[in-house]
């Protein structure tokens, strides 16, 4: 597997791992017959982790695109890479920008999607 494929599959855990220690902290009142529950995640840190893991669901498509299309380019490998790692590293800041309630510092970091 290239670097820009192992981007892929970090890019995917990112987003699961973004909400999933939101349902281990709330042990209490988290209900796993009702995960998608909205009252659990109606405030706080809960809030803002839903919040960034919807919005790695909406990009990785896009990303997911860019790089197997540009796999599929005779392209150089390294540069493909670089810029997989860069992707996922902006979305590393976004989502712990997220997580640390900086809304300016978040939406100046480019990833965040339209209202």
């Amino acid at each position: 597997m290239t670097i820009a494929e192992w981007m892929l599959f970090a890019a995917v855990l990112l987003y699961l791992l973004t909400v999933a220690p939101m349902k281990a902290i709330g042990h209490g009142t988290f209900d796993n017959s009702n995960p998608r529950d909205a009252v659990f995640y109606t405030s706080g840190i809960r809030a803002r982790a839903l919040g960034a893991h919807i919005n790695g669901a909406e990009t990785f498509p896009f990303f997911a695109a860019a790089v197997l299309l540009a796999e599929f380019r005779p392209q150089p490998q390294h540069l493909i890479g670089l810029l997989a790692d860069a992707f996922v590293a902006v979305r590393l800041a976004f989502v712990a920008a997220y997580l640390g309630n900086r809304p300016t510092l978040r939406t100046s970091s480019g990833i965040s999607a339209l209202p």
